[in-house]
């Protein structure tokens, strides 16, 4: 029973297994209507395990004689899924009025029913219900309508491919049939037929029509492609003659011939003309077509093609029309697009990939949507790849970058920041042409960590004069100094230094006779219209004064809302100045009055904390770090100046270097991974492996005892989405097992597709059973069952060990940036805290044993974690088949001065699902568990 086909899947909910008496007064006097409804719960039953052998006769007598078309099409699926066969094998005798009835059907002036007929007769696996058939077959060839001809075609197909002797002339008889047709449908299936049947006939007739394949539709299209794929493959001499129908098809109107002509194409040519040509077909298909599940495969397709060196030479000329595909609204299309035209770009046309990124930049102004944001920080971090890899493009990247700085999008702009960072420590060349620009957008900065970013950059690399231009436009941000008498002042009303500017500049060109003052009231008198429509004039000087909220400058507000980590920023950037501002004046006068200047501002950031006027005051961290540049700049000691002068610098140049490094090894282990096979590595055979090397045992669970009287065991095989149990049931008892069931059950996001089928062991025999459970999300979810079966004497059931379904199978590395991790490790809300109990005594061992057992992928660098000091901390990442984010923090310790002693601490799990956090938290004790237990 588990060996045949089931073509008809109805999937029911638990009913009441009615009585067989019941149904066969239902099956004979109800009226049609009654018989559909108890049709259809007789499927269902047979479908979930129940047999009722005498209901055949009585369907045969009473249902099979109806004309109701409903009744047919059920009639249609009944007869596929019954048994028709008695237990020794032979066919029933009911089953030749079934083939009577058929036989009439086959020439039922009805063409519906004729072909619904053929349909079914596909899928039986009866020689002897067929043969009496045959004739009938035959003649539904000639048939007037399309839809019965090529139904026939494919009922004599399917005969053909399972019973040749039935049909032994039907290469023959379909060829002619082609030569006749007109309807495509009719022509798909006989060519289709040929293809598989007698491929020398089919070539036979595309040679004859070659010419005309252009008009053909597109599905006989795409069978013709298949044949010229299968025949080029098989014989490579026969590529030339077919190779300018693939080129004719890249231009069809179906867009799924057009996929199918270009991945042929570059299976049978290398050719530069048929590489450029294939690509071109998809890049127009990406850009043609609305699905962006369509545009992904494509962009996939293209991607496998940059792989192949030959082919990405030629891909590189194509980089303008892979940017095409940006006008696409979806950003996975967008990120794929971006990534394929960085890697395909090269010196000749970058200049033309940053034009078309400056206008892309340009039309995310002011367009409002989910995915704007995004798109934006994916344009900065392309354009800041271009830089880094073409120096050349940098001076006209960096202007339209910089405006970046003043986007609410502060993800976007702090990846502009890294970029500036990167290229003014890279290429000093440019360095005049970054600060300019920085300061120039330095006032329009709206983010407190954009700004203390921007004013580190500023600090560590200005240097003559702009460092009086860098200092103005620091003062102008931050606003009057000393900063608590201005507060006072605008708490008790009293104009601030800028605001009597702005009024002086207001004012500066009224004349001194009072003039203006009067016609300054009068126009202050404005009319409005009452409810009676009279006018009425109502004076400025009759209105309440409204308290008018003065916004205060960036810098000024950042330390007013407690955040006086941008003024320990600023201290230490205002310290760098003033000390290379010493080292550039020779005049002790102009040394002094800046670096007075500057100690001012930072004491008066010191004084604004501890006044209470912010709505934090000023932590002691901050306290400390101002009070050291104050220090600093009035005792000037080299050890200090040397810290502020050139330590800070040297340690991005290292960072960036080691980023660097990082980025050159994870690119040589991708490369690494491609050969999987070396030309010297040991050929394994499953046969002669001693079992420990045998994958497939790794993934068998044995259900049963070896003493049960039914042994079990599964193999578990674990697609993306669903699971496949292969259950081996042997029978080691000497009786008959009748009914002998496996019933399974799940707990968690698994659900199960299909009740299997029961069968019938004979003494020491076995069967395979298949079942499919669906996953719907990363949990670990746990398969429990029994086998029941029956005996002469009595029902028996034997209790199956659970299946445990690892998250393991469900979770792959991934990588993000440390402000993606921040972000999504705030934003999550479920955390799992797991603590440390293992036998490993080496804190590098014990994160080489947690990535393993996790699937995660470690975001620290290595670098950070090297050496030996008693601790480490360190960021996992890992994404799963679903979709969902899995984060780790690692924070273990030991001590340095016993070599002995176990490594301790915790691991913090975040995830956006309950589920998940809890799942990776098991997975990690259980890992944990089994290290302990090894020791």
């Amino acid at each position: 029973m588990s060996q045949v086909p089931c073509y008809t899947i109805i999937n029911s909910p638990d009913l009441e297994v009615p009585n067989e008496m019941q149904l066969k007064q239902d099956l004979e006097k109800g009226d049609t209507n009654h018989k559909i409804e108890t049709l259809k719960k007789v499927i269902k039953l047979l479908l979930n395990g129940e047999r009722y052998p005498g209901l055949i006769m009585t369907i045969i007598r009473f249902v099979l004689p109806v004309q109701d078309h409903t009744i047919k099409k059920l009639l249609l699926i009944f007869w596929e899924i019954v048994p028709k066969t008695s237990g020794d094998g032979k066919l029933l005798q009911e089953m030749i009025l079934v083939c009577d009835a058929y036989r009439k059907d086959l020439q039922h002036p009805n063409e519906f029913l004729r072909g619904s007929t053929l349909r079914f007769l596909c899928k039986l696996k009866e020689p002897e219900l067929l043969e009496p058939l045959m004739p009938a077959i035959r003649a539904c060839l000639d048939h007037r309508h399309s839809y019965v001809r090529r139904n026939a075609v494919l009922a004599i197909f399917t005969i053909y491919k399972n019973f040749d002797w039935l049909v032994p002339d039907g290469p023959e008889l379909i060829a002619n049939f082609l030569d006749t047709q007109q309807d495509m449908s009719c022509k798909r299936n006989a060519f289709l037929m040929l293809l598989h049947a007698d491929q020398e006939r089919a070539l036979n007739y595309l040679a004859s029509c070659i010419d005309q394949v252009h008009s053909f539709g597109d599905i006989l299209q795409l069978v013709i492609v298949e044949l010229i794929y299968k025949v080029c493959h098989a014989n490579p001499a026969e590529r030339s003659r077919f190779i300018r129908c693939i080129y004719n098809l890249l231009n069809s109107s179906s867009n799924a011939v057009r996929y199918e002509s270009a991945g042929t194409l570059i299976t049978l040519s290398l050719a530069p003309t048929a590489i450029k040509a294939a690509a071109s077909c998809y890049i127009e298909l990406i850009v043609k077509e609305s699905d962006n599940n369509v545009k992904l495969i494509v962009l996939d397709r293209l991607i496998a093609m940059k792989e192949n060196e030959n082919m990405e030479k030629v891909m590189q000329d194509l980089v303008m029309d892979v940017l095409r595909v940006l006008a696409a609204p979806d950003i996975e299309v967008r990120r794929k697009a971006l990534a394929l035209a960085m890697d395909l770009v090269y010196s000749r046309n970058i200049g033309e990939m940053v034009l078309v990124l400056k206008k892309e930049v340009a039309k995310t102004h002011n367009v409002e949507h989910e995915d704007t944001g995004k798109y934006r920080q994916l344009l900065v971090r392309t354009l800041h790849t271009c830089s880094i890899k073409f120096p050349d493009v940098a001076a006209t990247v960096i202007p339209v970058l910089v405006e970046f700085l003043s986007d609410t999008n502060e993800l976007a702009a702090a990846d502009v920041l890294i970029f500036i960072r990167e290229a003014i420590q890279k290429f000093p060349a440019l360095s005049g042409l970054i600060i300019e620009h920085l300061i120039e957008a330095f006032p329009q900065i709206k983010s407190s960590k954009i700004h203390r970013a921007a004013v580190w950059i500023l600090g560590e690399y200005v240097e003559g004069p702009q460092i009086i231009e860098v200092i103005d436009a620091i003062q102008q941000t931050l606003g009057d100094v000393p900063m608590v008498e201005a507060e006072q002042r605008r708490l008790s009303g009293d104009p601030t230094e800028e605001q009597s500017q702005q009024q002086g500049s207001a004012t500066g060109g009224v004349s001194g006779d009072g003039s203006s003052s009067t016609t300054t009231s009068t126009s202050n008198a404005i009319n409005k219209v009452t409810s009676d429509g009279t006018y009425a004039t109502q004076s400025a000087y009759s209105l309440a004064p409204v308290a008018k909220v003065e916004k205060r400058p960036p810098l000024r507000q950042y330390l007013m809302d407690g955040d006086f980590f941008i003024g320990a920023a600023l201290s230490a950037t205002l310290t760098k100045l003033a000390l290379r501002y010493v080292e550039l004046q020779p005049d002790s006068s102009a040394q002094n009055r800046l670096t007075t200047r500057v100690m001012l501002i930072m004491s008066s950031i010191l004084h604004l904390g501890k006044s209470g006027f912010p709505s934090k005051p000023i932590t002691n961290d901050d306290t400390d770090r101002i009070f050291i540049c104050l220090r600093t700049l009035s005792e000037r000691t080299p050890e200090a100046v040397s810290v502020f002068m050139h330590y800070c610098r040297e340690a991005l140049g290292k960072m960036l270097d080691a980023q660097h490094d990082e980025d050159q090894r994870v690119l040589k282990e991708k490369q690494r991974a491609t050969a999987k096979v070396q030309p010297d590595d040991p050929v394994l055979f499953a046969q002669l492996s001693n079992g420990r090397d045998n994958q497939l045992g790794e993934n068998v669970t044995q259900l049963t005892g070896f003493s049960d009287p039914v042994y079990a065991e599964a193999y578990v095989n674990v697609n993306q989405y669903d699971i496949v149990l292969d259950v081996l049931i042997v029978n080691q008892t000497n009786d008959t097992l009748q009914n002998c069931t496996l019933e399974l059950a799940t707990l968690g996001d698994l659900k199960l597709v299909e009740r299997p089928h029961p069968v019938v062991l004979a003494p020491h025999d076995f069967c395979n059973i298949k079942a499919n459970v669906k996953v719907s999300s990363t949990e670990n979810g746990i398969i429990f069952g029994n086998i029941v079966y029956d005996t002469a004497l009595n029902t028996n059931v034997v209790v199956l060990n659970t299946i445990h379904i690892d998250i393991m199978d469900y979770i792959i590395p991934a990588s993000c940036t440390d402000t993606e991790f921040r972000q999504m490790w705030q934003d999550f809300e479920w955390e799992n805290k797991v603590t440390v109990n293992t036998s490993f005594t080496d804190l590098h061992e014990y994160l080489r044993h947690l990535l393993k057992s996790t699937n995660m992928k470690c975001l620290t660098p290595e670098k950070a974690l090297s050496g030996q000091c008693g601790f480490m901390a360190a960021n996992m990442y890992a994404k799963s088949i679903f979709g969902e984010n899995a984060l780790a923090n690692l924070s273990i310790e030991k001590p340095v001065d016993d070599p002995d002693s176990k490594v301790t601490g915790h691991i913090r799990i975040r995830a956006k699902s309950q589920g998940m956090a809890l799942s990776l938290g098991d997975k990690i004790s259980s890992s944990q568990k089994q290290s302990v237990q090894a020791a």
